[in-house]
């Protein structure tokens, strides 16, 4: 297949290009600046410009550009720029493919943010959204890819959890604290985290291009009974590399570093995959300590 990928150059952007090109795909790559290869097509989002004959061929294409949302402390100027970045991308893709002649598959990425702090609840893709500034971004980036649906595309909205990988994301932050001895519980640590590995975030995203009946959002983590609470995700980083996890990063601290941010790092979200569950995937990492022997370079 012709695949289109926006956010190629980030962690599940690169992976993905590699993947499908590894299997026999083309992928194209959407980039903000004049195409340098054949295998590139220049776009502007901030301007939403994007010349729909670029899409001509291309049987789906999948959207994960936006600016990092751990990248920066959240000021008035970087929440707006989280928002505009995620929005303007998927109304410049879904502008182009509403003008194409035919219906094109539509990934587009979007994030367990969408439900919120639930505590103890466990929540799936019929549960209503939370509230906070992140639940509305994703309410936001997700209703951005509302007329490529009026227009006949498949679209499916990739509403990932927290992606493990041995480089890049938020182990890329966490491992070297943790080497350290010092990745223990964020706040009391009883939070719940959704978390799906990159190898299995890769292969789930293939698992929707390869799947157009899917549409909607489909949540992108681990079966809920395999969601970890963040002290003991730890705890087992700590297992593997043999150093303790215990300090407490207290909550008034990481407010003060984090500014608003904290409030989401010390969110509770236990997301269940219903979706992926019921079209048949398989998942590579299910168990705590397998994939932090994966994020550690031990597996």
């Amino acid at each position: 297949m012709r695949i289109a990928i926006a956010g190629s150059s980030g962690l599940i952007g690169t992976a993905l290009s590699e993947a499908l090109t590894q299997r026999g795909d083309e992928v194209v790559r959407l980039v903000r600046r004049h195409a340098r290869a054949a295998d590139e097509v220049g776009w502007d989002p901030s301007r939403r410009e994007l010349d729909p004959a670029e899409l001509q061929g291309v049987s789906t294409v999948v959207n994960l550009a936006g600016a990092g949302i751990g990248d920066k402390r959240w000021t008035a100027a970087y929440k707006k720029q989280l928002v505009d970045s995620r929005v303007d991308s998927t109304a410049t893709i879904v502008a182009a493919l509403v003008r194409n002649t035919a219906p094109v598959r539509l990934v587009n990425g979007s994030a367990m943010g969408f439900y919120g702090d639930r505590g103890e609840e466990t929540v799936d893709e019929e549960s209503t959204p939370g509230a906070g500034f992140l639940v509305d971004l994703v309410a936001a980036w997700e209703s951005a890819t509302a007329p490529a649906s009026a227009a006949g595309c498949p679209v499916a909205l990739a509403r990932t959890g927290l992606v493990f990988s041995p480089k890049g994301g938020l182990m890329d932050r966490v491992l070297p604290l943790a080497k350290l001895g010092l990745a223990g519980p964020l706040g009391n640590g009883r939070q719940w985290w959704s978390w799906i590995s990159l190898t299995d975030e890769v292969r789930a995203l293939i698992h929707l291009i390869d799947h157009p009946e899917l549409v909607g959002p489909v949540n992108l983590a681990v079966p809920s009974a395999e969601a970890v609470r963040q002290k003991d995700a730890m705890r087992a980083l700590g297992r593997v590399l043999h150093r303790p996890a215990f300090l407490p990063a207290p909550s008034p601290a990481l407010r003060l570093v984090l500014g608003e941010l904290a409030g989401d790092t010390l969110a509770s979200t236990r997301m269940a995959p219903t979706v992926l569950q019921h079209s048949g995937f398989e998942w590579t990492h299910t168990d705590i300590d397998a994939v932090m022997s994966y994020v550690a370079g031990r597996s």
